[in-house]
């Protein structure tokens, strides 16, 4: 009598299920950590902004007139594809940049992040707490 080789039902629907159970474990924890490395983009693209600010002023003595250079704008001048970086609040002595995520980026609908010109900070939503730590976004 001859043999027949290969699987049966069962154990190609054994395989199935375990690979169903590892992908619900998978792909979440790599959502997770897409979205923390784009917190953490959108901290250091905020820390260049302000370096570029504190550029400006040593050179004319104010923060008046000062642009961001590459990161204000679209992803490819240097802003993250998540956030855009703004000054929302400047006069000769004092700046407010501010990281809004982008309608559809990893960020979308979590807050924002703002950085002073003291070195203050903050922000809002679910990124109030994200200088800190973007474990919780």
């Amino acid at each position: 009598m001859k043999r027949q080789t290969g699987f049966t039902l069962i154990e190609l629907l054994t395989a199935v299920v375990v690979i169903g159970i590892l992908a619900a474990i998978a792909i979440p924890s790599y959502q997770s950590y897409v979205r923390r490395a784009a917190c953490e983009d959108a901290k250091s693209v905020l820390t260049g902004a302000a370096n570029v600010m504190e550029r400006f002023r040593a050179q004319n003595n104010t923060y008046t007139g000062a642009t961001l250079g590459v990161y204000a704008g679209s992803p490819v001048d240097g802003s993250t594809k998540h956030t855009q970086i703004a000054i929302s609040a400047s006069t000769a002595t004092t700046y407010t940049l501010t990281a809004t995520p982008t309608n559809g980026g990893l960020l979308a609908n979590r807050g924002t992040l703002t950085l002073t010109s003291t070195g203050v900070r903050g922000g809002s939503g679910a990124l109030a707490n994200a200088w800190g730590s973007c474990s919780g976004i």
